[in-house]
């Protein structure tokens, strides 16, 4: 298996909700490593930056709004085939289509109020990461458990 990182953010909805520890906890509880962690606001230049493969879909400009409207919680997660597990754990977009035990179908009312952002592939994992972390924050460890996930 590979060892791959990559990005995760809980938006706005979940700090107001209070449930920020319940979604790590989830991730964690897999065997996955929170390896960068960071709670900011968005400034509108990095959300346009960061969803700029949505510019133009009609949906863009209300998310822009909503990952600016307040805190969120950026990750960087690393374990094996990390990009494709947090996706999973996530659940798809729509949340008509994220079945119990996701995080979206668990937690999420409305599509356009998305807990939840997670990488959809290697490079955009890197790309994403390299927008909300320097180098230096991301800190690597191994807690000697590996072998029991």
């Amino acid at each position: 298996m590979a060892i791959q990182r990559t990005f995760a953010m809980l938006k706005p909805g979940v700090l107001q909700r209070r449930i920020v520890g319940d979604v790590i906890g989830r991730l964690e509880r897999k065997g996955l490593n929170l390896i960068g962690l960071k709670v900011m606001t968005i400034p509108p230049l990095l959300a346009t930056t960061h969803y700029a493969e949505h510019k133009g879909k009609s949906f863009y400009d209300k998310l822009i709004e909503y990952i600016i409207s307040g805190p969120v919680v950026a990750m960087c997660v690393e374990g094996d085939e990390a990009v494709q597990l947090v996706r999973r754990i996530a659940g798809p977009t729509a949340v008509t289509e994220s079945m119990p035990g996701t995080i979206r179908g668990d937690y999420c009312l409305h599509t356009n109020h998305n807990i939840i952002h997670a990488s959809d592939s290697p490079e955009s994992a890197e790309r994403e990461l390299k927008l909300f972390f320097h180098p230096q924050e991301l800190v690597s460890w191994d807690d000697g458990n590996g072998a029991w996930f």
